[in-house]
């Protein structure tokens, strides 16, 4: 499941192992067809790897602070550092070798 959070709730993810952070808007249509995506990904990742999605209207300073200029955008953290990022759609095969290489 991927959770939809902002940043009264960041403390949370700081403090996991692995976490995929997805930036994005509710009118940006490749962040709608990542959606699907990352639920799959989710599922295949539990216990692995948390997942989470924050709206960039709603939650500016946190897309200032990872420098989101373009949506969406994948954050990979690790133990609340950035491990990588992944900018625009892309299918589930490539997200998964980029989350498996970062892991």
């Amino acid at each position: 499941m991927v959770n939809v959070v902002g940043s009264d709730k960041w403390s949370d993810i700081e403090t996991k192992d692995a976490a995929v952070i997805d930036f994005n808007a509710t009118w940006c249509g490749p962040c709608k067809m990542m959606t699907p995506v990352l639920e799959e990904l989710s599922e295949e990742y539990a216990g692995k790897v948390d997942f989470y999605a924050i709206d960039v209207d709603k939650n500016p300073e946190l897309a200032e602070r990872f420098s989101v200029m373009s949506i969406p955008n994948l954050v990979l953290l690790k133990k609340g550092e950035l491990a990588d990022r992944s900018v625009g759609f892309k299918p589930k095969d490539a997200l998964k070798v980029w989350i498996d290489a970062k892991l």
